[in-house]
């Protein structure tokens, strides 16, 4: 009966501090709606909530851990129906390529992917391509993680951040509409939200 309610405890507290995470990382790429609200603090406010938001998002990684010593009383297999080394094959096969294109994304974003900055210009690089390169690495991280855990219920959790992870790309693509006007839209048309767009000239200044 303890094991359920620290299994229950922990699936609470996973769903939770994924909300929060979405509340507190939209928040954090909403500088420009927010300046309406409190002026020149927005963008120092936004760079808190994204510390914030990266708190809640290592606690949800804590609680993935937690989940194998606390499992609740599902239907649902403890493991998958195949070797643990063909779901570690399936993560890296997944996980892998995901954190190139999120690493990729942040480097190229530069200071910014770890908070918003007034004077930021349109990125290059990857986001040429595509303009949430950060937040796509990141969506399938997580899948990635319950194969490498080799656990089918996380793998079914993971699919939250799915939608999680498009309403912020979504939050930030209108918040980058109000700092960028007219230029992003134009972005827009040029390049993919998460898929890229077949072209026929380059543009050396696009961001996400």
């Amino acid at each position: 009966m303890a094991h359920q309610t620290i299994a229950w405890a922990n699936f609470f507290v996973l769903i939770l501090s994924s909300l929060l995470f979405l509340l507190f990382y939209g928040l954090s790429v909403s500088p420009a709606v927010l300046t309406r609200v409190m002026g020149g603090r927005a963008y120092r406010r936004c760079a808190h909530y994204r510390v914030v938001s990266f708190v809640f998002e290592g606690l949800t990684l804590i609680n993935f851990g937690l989940y194998l010593a606390f499992p609740l009383v599902t239907p649902i297999p403890a493991v998958f129906p195949w070797s643990r080394w063909v779901s570690v094959s399936i993560g890296l096969a997944i996980g892998l390529p995901a954190l190139a294109l999120m690493v990729k994304g942040m480097l190229d974003a530069g200071s910014e992917a770890i908070a918003p900055q007034e004077e930021q210009g349109l990125f290059g690089g990857v986001y040429n391509d595509i303009r949430h390169p950060q937040a796509l690495g990141e969506m399938f991280l997580w899948t990635a993680a319950a194969f490498l855990l080799n656990n089918p219920f996380l793998a079914l959790v993971s699919t939250i951040y799915y939608p999680i992870f498009l309403i912020t790309m979504w939050m930030e693509e209108q918040d980058l509409i109000l700092r960028f006007g007219q230029t992003y839209v134009d972005y827009m048309q040029r390049t993919g939200f998460i898929f890229p767009k077949p072209r026929s000239g380059g543009d050396p200044n696009r961001r996400h």
